[in-house]
């Protein structure tokens, strides 16, 4: 199951050896509620290789501000603290489990 991150421990959660997928969303996105079911998914199958989440944008202001979330749903990919990827919108379950491997090379 994805990790539900809030700004309490985000900055811990950077220090991470794992990448860290986060997907931004609220629950009233349409879009949202769509890509949600993939990310529990990616959660399950990489939960020992990488550190996946999810970001109510509505509840957690200082994330979802200092990584400029204008559009959700939007999926961060960070490796090493830093942004590598990024999705914006829906997106097929292939494209994200492709962007998801890249994080481990």
């Amino acid at each position: 199951m994805a990790l539900e991150i809030t700004d309490a421990g985000f900055e811990e959660l950077l220090k991470s050896e794992k990448p860290i997928v986060i997907d931004f969303w609220a629950e009233w996105c349409g879009p949202c509620r769509m890509v949600g079911p993939l990310v529990e998914e990616l959660a399950e199958e990489y939960a020992d290789k990488v550190i996946i989440g999810k970001v109510d944008v509505d509840n957690n202001d200082e994330i979802t501000s200092k990584y400029g979330i204008r559009n959700i749903p939007t999926i961060l990919f960070i490796k090493n603290g830093e942004v590598v990827d990024k999705q914006v919108g829906a997106a097929q379950k292939s494209l994200l489990t492709e962007k998801v491997e890249n994080l481990l090379k």
